[in-house]
C-alpha cells in the first residue's frame, strides 16, 4: 500500500480509522442539531431571547462538566467514556425527536436536552484529546488534529446543516433530531468495537477517597496551568474571546440571515457551510505543513484577526457577502485551532493531558453561558449591526494586548515544536521525549517563565 501524504498519515492506523469514522458521525449529528434546534425555536415563535435560553443551557452543561470530564479522562479508559457519551447523546436526540414529531415540544424541552448534551460534551473533548496520543505516534498528531480540523467545520457547519435544512424542508426539525439520534447511535457502536487502551498515568501510590482524588487531580491541573505562562496567557485570552464572539455567532447569526437577507433555514445552512468550508481549508493547509517557529504568536493573531470579518455580518443585506466573510473567519480560526490542539498534545505531560484539556475548555468557555445569555437581549437593545461590530473589532485588540503583555516570543523560541522531538513543558522545566530522549540525550532544563 503506497504511503499516504503527511496530512492523511494517521489514517494508516486501523484504530484511528475507527475513531475518525465515529467522529465523523458524531460531528455530523452535531451539525444537524445546530440548525434543527434553531429552526425549532423559530417555528415555536421564539425570539433571540428564547434561543439564548437554549444555547445558554448547553454551554452551562459543558462548563459544569468539563473539569470532572478531565479527571475522568486521566483515570478511566477513554474508550469507555466516549462510548457512554455517544450513547447518552443518541438517547437524548431520540427523545427530543419524539417530542417534535408528536408536536408536543416546548422551548424548555430543548433547553433541558441542550443542558444534557453540554454535559456529555464536557466528558467527550478531554477524553478524545487524551486518547489520541495513545493511538498515534507523536509525529502524526499535527496531521490528526488537522483531520479533526477539517471534519469539525465541514460536518458541523456544512454537511450537517445542509442535511438539517433538507430534513426541515421535507418534514420538520423533528426529522433532523431523528437523524441526530441515528448518527450518534452508530458512533457509539463503532467506539464500542475499538481496542481498550490503558490510561497513561501511574497508579496512585496509596488508596484515596474518590472525592479527595478528584480534588487532588483538579488542583494539580490548576497548578500546572497557573505555573505555565504560555498556557495561562492563551486560556485567559480565549476566555475573553469567547465572551465577545460566541453569543453573536450562536444566537444572532440566524436572525441576521433571516432579517437582513430574507433567508430561511437553507440560507442559514449556507452561511454555516461557508464557515465550515473555510475551516476545512485552513485546517488541511496547516496540517500539511510543519508547525511554524512562531506558533504561539501566529496562533493568537490568527484567532484575533480571524474574527475581524464578523463586522461585515452586521452591515450587509447580501447573503453572498456574509458567506465570504464567514469563509475567511473559518480559514483563520480553524487553522489556529489545529496548532493549539497539537501544542497541548506535544507540550503537556501525558498523565495530565486530560485535565489540562478540560481546563482548556473550562477556562476558555467559562464566559460562554454569559455570552449566550446576554446576546439576545443585547442584540435587541443595541441592534445586530453594533453587536457584530464589537465581535469583529474587540478580538483584534485582545490579541495584540495578549502578545504585548504576556511576551510569549521567548517561550516559543525556547520550545520549538518539531516533528522529531516532543517538548513537554512543566512548571520546573521541559522534558524532551522522542529519538533524543530514547538515546539518553536531553535538553537543558530551561526555566519556565513565571505565571502572569
Amino acid at each position: 500500500m503506497p504511503s499516504l501524504p503527511r496530512a492523511l498519515k494517521p489514517l494508516e492506523t486501523g484504530q484511528y480509522r475507527l475513531l475518525a469514522l465515529a467522529l465523523v458521525l458524531s460531528l455530523f449529528g452535531t451539525g444537524v442539531w445546530v440548525v434543527a434546534v434553531v429552526w425549532q425555536v423559530i417555528e415555536l415563535g421564539g425570539t433571540p431571547v428564547d434561543l439564548s435560553i437554549v444555547a445558554t443551557a448547553g454551554s452551562i452543561g459543558l462548563v459544569l462538566a468539563v473539569l470532572l470530564g478531565g479527571v475522568a479522562a486521566d483515570r478511566i479508559p477513554q474508550k469507555r467514556i466516549l462510548t457512554a457519551v455517544e450513547t447518552i447523546k443518541a438517547a437524548s436526540a431520540v427523545t427530543i425527536a419524539v417530542l417534535a414529531l408528536t408536536e408536543t415540544i416546548e422551548v424548555w424541552h430543548l433547553a433541558v436536552i441542550s443542558l444534557l448534551l453540554g454535559i456529555a460534551d464536557g466528558f467527550f473533548y478531554p477524553a478524545y484529546s487524551a486518547w489520541l496520543p495513545a493511538l498515534l505516534p507523536a509525529d502524526q498528531l499535527l496531521a490528526a488534529n488537522g483531520i479533526e480540523g477539517v471534519l469539525r467545520p465541514t460536518l458541523i457547519n456544512a454537511a450537517g446543516p445542509a442535511a438539517a435544512s433538507a430534513a426541515i424542508a421535507v418534514l420538520s426539525p423533528g426529522l433532523g433530531f431523528a437523524i441526530v439520534g441515528g448518527t450518534q447511535a452508530v458512533a457509539a457502536v463503532l467506539l464500542g468495537t475499538m481496542r481498550l487502551t490503558p490510561v497513561r498515568r501511574d497508579a496512585d501510590a496509596e488508596p484515596t477517597h474518590p472525592l479527595r482524588a478528584v480534588w487532588v487531580d483538579v488542583r494539580d491541573g490548576v497548578r500546572y496551568m497557573v505555573g505555565t505562562r504560555w498556557l495561562l496567557a492563551t486560556l485567559l485570552y480565549s476566555a475573553l474571546l469567547v465572551l465577545v464572539i460566541m453569543g453573536p455567532i450562536e444566537v444572532l447569526l440566524p436572525f441576521a440571515v433571516r432579517d437582513q437577507t430574507g433567508g430561511g433555514a437553507g440560507a442559514f445552512a449556507l452561511a454555516l457551510a461557508a464557515f465550515g468550508i473555510g475551516g476545512a481549508l485552513g485546517s488541511i493547509v496547516v496540517a500539511s505543513l510543519r508547525l511554524p517557529r512562531r506558533y504561539l504568536t501566529l496562533m493568537i493573531l490568527a484567532w484575533g484577526f480571524g474574527c475581524a470579518p464578523l463586522v461585515v455580518i452586521g452591515l450587509t443585506d447580501q447573503l453572498w457577502v456574509m458567506v465570504v466573510a464567514l469563509f475567511v473567519c473559518g480559514v483563520l480560526f480553524s487553522g489556529a485551532t489545529v496548532v493549539w490542539g497539537t501544542l497541548l498534545q506535544r507540550r503537556v505531560p501525558p498523565a495530565m493531558l486530560g485535565r489540562v484539556s478540560s481546563l482548556d475548555f473550562f477556562v476558555s468557555l467559562v464566559f460562554m453561558p454569559i455570552s449566550m445569555a446576554i446576546a439576545g437581549p443585547v442584540g435587541e437593545l443595541i441592534g445586530i449591526p453594533v453587536a457584530f461590530l464589537a465581535a469583529g473589532v474587540i478580538p483584534v485588540v485582545l490579541a495584540l494586548l495578549t502578545l504585548l503583555i504576556a511576551r510569549l516570543g521567548p517561550d516559543e523560541l525556547a520550545h520549538p515544536l518539531t516533528d522529531t522531538a516532543v517538548v513537554v513543558s512543566t512548571a520546573t522545566g521541559p522534558i524532551v521525549t522522542g529519538p533524543g530522549a530514547a538515546s539518553g540525550l536531553q535538553r537543558p532544563a530551561d526555566e519556565e517563565h513565571p505565571p502572569i
